[in-house]
């Protein structure tokens, strides 16, 4: 049986957000993640999906609505006993879903990895291009216009996709 085998997907609930805080810290350390509350991850597990592996959870991620368009994933993590094992895949792969589902067009990401997102099919895209996220959170954040994470774009669209798929990605870094 593999690891990816083991993994379900599932929606996190408010009970779980001690777990969603402790994975989302311990991920922190790496730099690649903002810190969360533990009132806000009480307040949004319901947009979270958690991989569980037996009892414990090892990944979880946010869908997080910017607009009725446009929808974030936000902070993805995976426990390191976990990494590897196609985890945050998983999720990444569920959060596209429920967001197709739920109507949005876009999916965006804003990350120091954007590789990882690339590989998913996700185009980098100027900051600007998506303005639900700059003027949501980005204005407020500390680290504004020198947070060094790029903006990335997943058009929802099938056709869309296809040629997002078919042209190179437009690398663009925030100042």
């Amino acid at each position: 049986m593999t690891g990816r085998s083991r993994i379900a997907i599932r929606t996190a609930d408010p009970s779980q957000a001690v777990k969603l805080h402790a994975i989302i810290a311990a991920n922190l350390v790496e730099g690649h993640l903002l810190p969360r509350t533990l009132a806000e991850l009480t307040t949004r597990a319901s947009g979270f999906v958690i991989a569980v592996r037996g009892r414990k959870i090892v990944g979880c991620a946010e869908l997080a609505p910017l607009s009725p368009q446009v929808a974030e994933v936000r902070s993805l993590a995976v426990d390191e006993s976990a990494r590897h094992a196609g985890v945050g895949t998983m999720l990444v792969e569920e959060l596209r879903q429920r967001a197709r589902r739920e109507g949005f067009d876009t999916l965006c990401a804003f990350t120091h990895v954007p590789g990882y997102f690339i590989q998913k099919g996700f185009s980098i895209v100027p900051h600007l291009w998506i303005p639900e996220k700059i003027f949501t959170d980005c204005v407020k954040c500390p680290h504004f216009q020198r947070c060094g994470q790029y903006a990335t774009v997943l058009p929802l669209d099938s056709s869309v996709a296809e040629q997002v798929d078919r042209g190179p990605a437009v690398v663009a870094r925030h100042a």
